[in-house]
C-alpha cells in the first residue's frame, strides 16, 4: 500500500512539472504580446498625451498584469523626487526585478534593457522612434514563442507523465 501511494505522489509530481513547464511555453507569448501593446500606450503617452515619462509609465502599467504591472509602476515610482534616479537606472532595476517571476526569456530582457538607455534621454520624437524599434524587436520574439509553444507545449506535459512513469518502473 505505502509503494502504491508512494509511486502515485511520483507520478502526480512529474505530471504537474510538465504542466508548469507546459503553462510557462503557453504563458510567454501572451506575455510578449502584453509588453508590446505596453510599449505601445507609453509611446501614445509620450507623443500625443505629452505625459510626463513616470507618470507615463505609471499610466502605462495600470491594465497590465503582473508581474509587468509591478515592473512599470516600479520603475515609475523610482523616478520620482525623494530618489531622483534617471530613467535609465529606474528601468534597469525594475526590469532585474521583475523579470525572473515573467515567462519570457533573455532576448525580451535585452529588448527592454536597450529602450531604458534610450527613455529620457532625448526628445519626443527620438523616444517613439526607439519603442517602436522595441516593439518590432518583440513582434520578431513573439513569433519565435509561438512557434516553441506549438512545438514544446504538448510534449512537456506528455514529458512529464511519461517520465513519471519511467521513474516509478525503475523504482519499483
Amino acid at each position: 500500500m505505502l509503494k502504491l501511494i508512494g509511486a502515485m505522489m511520483i507520478m502526480l509530481a512529474a505530471t504537474v512539472a510538465g504542466w508548469m513547464k507546459a503553462r510557462q511555453f503557453a504563458n510567454r507569448p501572451r506575455q510578449i504580446r502584453e509588453l508590446i501593446l505596453a510599449l505601445q500606450r507609453l509611446t501614445t503617452e509620450i507623443s500625443y498625451g505629452v505625459t510626463p515619462l513616470p507618470d507615463a509609465l505609471a499610466k502605462t502599467g495600470e491594465p497590465l498584469r503582473e508581474p509587468l504591472r509591478t515592473m512599470f509602476k516600479q520603475a515609475a515610482a523610482s523616478m520620482l523626487p525623494p530618489s531622483g534616479r534617471t530613467a535609465r537606472e529606474s528601468l534597469h532595476e525594475a526590469i532585474e526585478g521583475a523579470w525572473r517571476r515573467t515567462a519570457m526569456k533573455a532576448p525580451e530582457q535585452d529588448t527592454m534593457m536597450q529602450l531604458a538607455y534610450s527613455l529620457g534621454t532625448s526628445d519626443r520624437a527620438d523616444q517613439k522612434r526607439h519603442i517602436e524599434l522595441a516593439a518590432q524587436q518583440l513582434k520578431h520574439e513573439e513569433a519565435s514563442a509561438l512557434a516553441d509553444q506549438a512545438r514544446y507545449e504538448k510534449m512537456s506535459r506528455s514529458l512529464g507523465l511519461l517520465v513519471g512513469a519511467l521513474i516509478v518502473i525503475l523504482i519499483y
